[in-house]
């Protein structure tokens, strides 16, 4: 039910946007037109609808997934694009201010353990899997230590 209520906040809230953009255009736009269709409530819901759906990348357990879309202070694949935190170069992500500080400050929350080899590996180097569908994401070192670990787990 919360899913529910929580996807139509989310079109509602893009659909007031698109209205607000057809309205803003429409302003700009002084010349007369005729004969020309106008956009439906129903069309532009449609238009919404897909943009969402767009942008909300799906990814099944098993599958790797890329770094924007987990938390690496978390360790959660988010669904979306989390806050980009470079830090020696380097790109990691986090999905609120507190994570933001804790991958600028804390080496151990850029870091993982390899479930496969029990190896350190840099979260920005790692080969991402997505474990459980609740989200939780394991740090691989490489595709073929996810694989080896595969074979042997349950996933």
């Amino acid at each position: 039910m919360k899913t529910i209520k929580s996807k139509a906040k989310q079109l509602s809230v893009i659909l007031l946007f698109a209205i607000g953009l057809v309205a803003c255009n429409s302003k700009a736009e002084k010349k007369e037109v005729k004969n020309q269709p106008v956009a439906t409530t129903q069309a532009i819901f449609e238009d919404t609808q897909a943009i969402v759906e767009d942008t909300q990348q799906k990814h099944e357990v098993g599958s790797q997934v890329p770094n924007e879309l987990v938390c690496m202070v978390n360790n959660a694949y988010m669904g979306k694009p989390q806050i980009a935190v470079p830090v020696n170069g380097k790109t990691y992500y986090g999905c609120c201010e507190m994570c933001v500080g804790k991958l600028n400050n804390e080496e151990a929350a850029r870091t993982g353990i390899d479930p496969f080899s029990n190896k350190p590996v840099d979260k920005t180097e790692a080969y991402i899997v997505l474990m459980k569908k609740e989200g939780e994401v394991a740090y691989f070192e490489s595709e073929e230590n996810y694989l080896n670990y595969k074979k042997t787990h349950k996933i």
